[in-house]
């Protein structure tokens, strides 16, 4: 039973470095575009606008006011 509890322990770190993981392989790539201002302005506007359509979107499926 000790085994069990091993075994089910280790699976909330894998999680955590899963995640971070598949952060950093997402976000590597655009880092170079933030040394440029005109990518940079670019970058930030373009999440910024998937937040708030994402929160649009979101408000809208759910039917908050």
């Amino acid at each position: 039973m000790q085994e069990f509890f091993d075994n089910v322990s280790r699976y909330p770190r894998y999680l955590i470095s899963f995640s971070l993981g598949i952060f950093y392989n997402a976000i590597a790539p655009l880092i170079p575009l933030l040394k440029r201002p005109t990518t940079a302005i670019a970058l930030i506007s373009a999440v910024i606008a998937s937040f708030i359509g994402l929160s649009f979107i979101l408000r809208a499926m759910l039917g908050l006011t």
